[in-house]
């Protein structure tokens, strides 16, 4: 009889606790936890965290509460489907991530076989969206729209100037490099250099002695902070006087620490700082009073997180394909980025790139400030 009597209440808990856990909305965080992009990684996982947290707080999305498992994908696109697999057998059903384009693409296909929605903070690469699946939205802009300005800023400020544009080969770098060449030579400005590189590539000497040949006064840099640091450090220790501009790739204060003094003039797009939007303030004093500086896509995952709860709840429904058709039919959604609506293909309807500069900030340290004008 005892035995009898633990094992129904054994079972009765089991029961509650089962409900309890199916009962959750399981999301599924997906960045390089490690890696030489874990600095990013650092910055989603954070703000999908802090949404969720705030997200529960206020009573959760439809009346249920979200709970998130985190997958390291190292920046590496197999380990990112592996990643991918592991969420759908864990029951996922909605993803913040990935960060790096040649890994959420591949992602995205594994997600879509498994009726998962993935809104990604920090895929910039068009071809994530048009390959039109429904399971896709990008909070972010797309990188022919950062080569856009990019190209227009370059066109008017360094009009007789020679530019090389280098890459590092992968979806992001190469994407960006390319939308940001055409760009330009649609104004009929022609690069002097065109040349990929490998991720993970440590001495540059050979590059620079053939960029210095070429007279060039201009790096553009389609790849990440990592190997962008070398290279301008590399640059200025060679006698290379050519600023480096690039992408929202390199938009992390670890950029400076690898760059040191070489790192001021630098040149980068990325959007405008939300930490500036008035409605961002009280999520960045949080962030803050952590000890932890909500810079570059923190707050990309943390409205990621807002989109997604508001659209579930406009939707009426936490069914992934019922809240991905409301995301691009509901909007707009109020947002520490402000107010964000999306096309049929899940881009956003009013994504925007400006220009950014390197220089010493009045605590002594680089970081990059907005080129007004």
């Amino acid at each position: 009889m005892r035995k009898s009597l633990l094992a129904a209440v054994s079972l009765g808990a089991m029961l509650v606790f089962s409900g309890a856990a199916w009962a959750d909305v399981l999301v599924g965080i997906g960045v390089p936890v490690t890696g030489p992009n874990a600095a990013f990684g650092a910055q989603i996982q954070r703000g999908a965290e802090q949404a969720i947290a705030d997200i529960n707080a206020a009573g959760g999305i439809n009346g249920e509460q979200v709970s998130s498992v985190v997958g390291d994908d190292v920046s590496d696109p197999k380990q990112g489907i592996s990643v991918a697999n592991k969420f759908a057998a864990d029951g996922v059903q909605f993803v913040i991530g990935h960060f790096n384009s040649g890994v959420c693409i591949p992602a995205s296909a594994v997600y879509h076989e498994n009726g998962i929605l993935e809104l990604t903070p920090g895929c910039t690469n068009p071809q994530y969206t048009e390959a039109g699946l429904w399971n896709t939205i990008r909070v972010c802009g797309r990188d022919d729209q950062q080569g856009d300005i990019a190209a227009a800023f370059i066109a008017d400020n360094f009009k007789d100037g020679k530019v090389a544009i280098i890459h590092d080969k992968t979806p992001y770098g190469q994407g960006l490099a390319d939308a940001t060449k055409a760009a330009l030579n649609n104004v009929d400005f022609k690069e002097v250099m065109y040349e990929g590189v490998n991720v993970g590539d440590k001495d540059f000497s050979a590059l620079i002695a053939k960029m210095k040949e070429a007279g060039v006064t201009l790096i553009y840099w389609g790849g990440l902070h990592t190997e962008a640091g070398l290279i301008i450090r590399q640059a200025a220790d060679q006698g290379l006087e050519a600023p480096l501009f690039s992408g929202d790739g390199i938009v992390s204060n670890e950029l400076a620490a690898i760059a040191g003094d070489a790192v001021e003039g630098t040149y980068n797009t990325f959007g405008p700082d939300p930490r500036l939007n008035p409605e961002a303030q009280e999520v960045v004093e949080r962030f803050r009073s952590g000890g932890f500086e909500p810079e570059a896509y923190t707050l990309y995952a943390y409205a990621s997180t807002q989109v997604l709860a508001q659209a579930a709840a406009a939707a009426g429904s936490n069914d992934p394909q019922e809240v991905a058709k409301a995301v691009k039919e509901k909007g707009p959604f109020s947002t520490v980025l402000g107010e964000l609506s999306f096309d049929e293909k899940g881009d956003r309807t009013d994504a925007d790139y400006v220009v950014y500069q390197w220089r010493k900030g009045e605590d002594g340290r680089y970081t990059y400030f907005r080129v007004e004008g």
